[in-house]
């Protein structure tokens, strides 16, 4: 028989001494890093979000993504039972020196936030050719 796995949002703790300006849950997208031989793509879930919506920092080494979520208001409705978490998202990545830093590219389709972040010329792997001795 077939295990299946439920997947939650887990809402993001603030760090310790910084408050919010929303009264909105912030949320922690999941994220998928797949490693290319010339760079990592990191693909991030967020519902809601559009290209107008998340902004993309990196300070200090520190790449961190924001999405913001409105919630979606129904006239002459009023949500009676809901099972489906609406807020903001937030992550943050620490980068190593072998990320070109300069060369990010961000790109967001149906609330999927696509990083392409290159791998810096010394972290690209290297191929040594090998000749026979005679």
């Amino acid at each position: 028989m077939a295990e299946t796995k439920e997947m939650q949002k887990k809402e993001a703790q603030a760090p310790e001494g910084v408050e919010t300006t929303r009264a909105t849950r912030v949320y922690v997208p999941n994220v998928d890093i797949i490693e290319k031989k010339d760079h990592l793509l990191l693909l991030a879930d967020m519902p809601g979000v559009d290209e107008g919506s998340v902004d993309i920092t990196l300070e200090k080494n520190v790449l961190t993504i924001y999405g913001k979520v409105e919630p979606e208001a129904h006239e002459n409705h009023r949500l009676v039972y809901s099972e489906y978490g609406v807020g903001d998202y937030r992550r943050a990545f620490t980068l190593s020196d072998e990320i070109n830093k300069e060369k990010i590219e961000a790109s967001v389709k149906n609330g999927v936030l696509k990083l392409v972040l290159p791998k810096a010329e010394t972290a690209r792997m290297k191929r040594i050719p090998i000749r026979a001795e005679e």
